[in-house]
């Protein structure tokens, strides 16, 4: 346990080492076209306070799975791009955060200030969003051109977005901050805005590139990769919802504002598929609001409905159903088992 520990700190910190060539390669971008100093200064700064700051879970998926289909036949060149791939991925997720928090007018994130929120970024941050979105690109031409997947990765990326934005779009006008009308919850509303807002590129996109680099080209490998990760990356985000009512803000390192946000969470679409008319308005009367006793209320009402039970029963299903999808995979078609159950050892009963 001590050794695969190591083993991970070690893969960690290899692939954080990475970074600064990847930032200095694109500021060498910017010397090119004799970008103004001051210009220069602001998109180094966007590079390194908006890139690397997370857990870098979804970049270290696309080394830990080729690391997984290639097995002992992995080289250093392989580590190498699967880390690009991965940062890739990072400048992704880095692109929808800051547009995400200009959206959702957030005040922190990773406990900084949101980068629109920093003294003098303002919306400029907007086109910053856009820059870091574009530097996907001039990476994937330097380090993937010559391979036969080049567009395959190009169209992928292109692909994840779009669906990430409307699952974006969907939660933006489902669920705005400042009008609650639950009307427009349901429970299939937040399984669309959970598969396409985060399930497509936390899940799907770190493995498909994974297998794109070791050669995959049959459809059903790929088809067999969504059909477990749509769902594995719907019950992370379920589980999220989860805790950020019920887990200790201790031990997860925030606390849960789901209710007073008024987000579109599991929780609040079990609680109105089998509320009584009277438990219904006091959804309607405290749900989404700034108010510390009007989510007390709330959390009541999830008591009085047993939503914590009915959460383990999901997450006693969601469990069974994965492993008996992942127990069906074809390896035969260029994808591994233990690519799946990687993924469900680190998720499962998860606590933060």
């Amino acid at each position: 346990m001590v050794a695969i520990k190591l083993q991970k700190e070690e893969n960690r910190k290899a692939f954080l080492d990475v970074y600064p060539r990847l930032a200095d390669e694109i500021l060498e971008e910017l010397k090119k076209y004799n970008m103004p100093e001051d210009a220069y200064e602001w998109t180094k700064e966007n590079l390194f306070y908006n890139v690397p700051g997370g857990k870098l879970n979804r970049g270290l998926s696309v080394v830990d799975t080729l690391r997984i289909l290639k097995g002992d036949a992995i080289t250093e060149d392989d580590v190498f791009k699967a880390t690009v791939l991965g940062w890739l991925v990072e400048f992704l997720q880095a692109f929808f955060l800051v547009s995400d928090d200009i959206m959702d007018a957030s005040i922190t994130r990773r406990g900084q200030p949101c980068w629109y929120k920093k003294d003098g970024v303002g919306m400029v941050a907007i086109n910053d969003a856009f820059i870091l979105e574009s530097c996907i690109y001039i990476f994937l031409k330097k380090y993937f051109k010559a391979t036969d997947y080049y567009i395959d990765l190009v169209e992928l990326f292109h692909e994840v977005t779009f669906q990430t934005e409307l699952g974006q779009l969907c939660d933006l006008i489902t669920a705005p901050e400042d009008h609650v009308d639950l009307s427009k919850f349901s429970v299939a509303k937040h399984k669309f805005i959970v598969i396409f807002k985060t399930a497509y590129y936390s899940f799907y996109l770190p493995v498909a590139l994974a297998m794109m680099m070791n050669g995959v080209k049959t459809q059903e490998a790929y088809d067999q990769a969504r059909n477990i990760l749509i769902p594995l990356g719907e019950y992370f985000q379920v589980q999220d919802d989860y805790l950020d009512c019920y887990g200790d803000p201790a031990f997860i390192g925030k606390i849960g504002t789901d209710i007073q946000d008024n987000k579109c969470s599991w929780l609040v679409n079990q609680a109105l598929a089998i509320a009584t008319p009277e438990q219904r308005q006091v959804l309607d009367d405290n749900y989404g609001k700034k108010d510390a006793e009007a989510e007390a209320k709330i959390k009541a009402l999830y008591i009085d409905l047993g939503i914590e039970g009915i959460y383990k029963a999901y997450e006693e299903k969601s469990f069974q159903d994965l492993t008996a999808l992942i127990a069906q995979v074809d390896e035969s078609t260029g994808v591994k088992k233990a690519v799946f159950t990687e993924f469900m050892d680190k998720i499962y009963k998860r606590t933060k």
